[in-house]
């Protein structure tokens, strides 16, 4: 399977808050545009052995407005009600098939989704982790991820991507000054 969304932020929740990719920029840009995306992101990156094919994708896109909005300070009390309605919703269940895996079932899949991503964003944010939630350095890129190095001074979200661009302008503009 290819890889169509980006992971590796640290957390789920913020794998998902990525979805709006450069978020607050000129070239900001919707990887959820419709239920088949919010179907392809679960897929990806859920815990669902089978395709999921969600209804509609709103819920999706507001659980994850709300879920930036309170890991980056500024949750709103309507965003806090969804973050609690979402967290309400049942969580899939884990089952062991006879071969001794490990399958996960819910009756609707994207909103047992949602209630995993909503819950890890609370326990994100209400764990000492969160004091190692970052902004990505890279000027066009913004994204937030969890500093799990040993320092706690990583700066970007991804070294392959925006790391090495950072260092390519770095040393491009060395390059123009000798």
């Amino acid at each position: 399977m290819t890889e169509r969304f980006r992971s590796g932020a640290g957390r789920l929740c913020l794998d998902f808050i990525r979805t709006l990719r450069y978020r607050g920029t000129p070239a900001e840009t919707e990887e959820l545009p419709d239920a088949a995306a919010w179907g392809a992101w679960i897929d990806q990156l859920g815990p669902f052995s089978s395709p999921v094919r969600p209804a509609d994708v709103d819920d999706a896109r507001s659980a994850r407005e709300a879920i930036h909005e309170l890991l980056t300070g500024a949750v709103r009390p309507s965003s806090r009600q969804r973050l609690n309605r979402f967290a309400a919703l049942p969580v899939p269940a884990p089952s062991l098939t006879s071969s001794g895996e490990v399958r996960w079932q819910a009756e609707d899949p994207a909103s047992a989704m949602l209630a995993l991503l909503v819950r890890d964003a609370l326990d994100l944010a209400t764990s000492p982790e969160f004091a190692r939630v970052r902004r990505c350095a890279g000027p066009a890129c913004g994204a937030l991820f969890l500093d799990t190095s040993r320092p706690g001074t990583r700066r970007w979200c991804s070294m392959e991507i925006c790391g090495n661009q950072a260092k390519k302008s770095t040393y491009r503009a060395k390059a123009t000054t000798r």
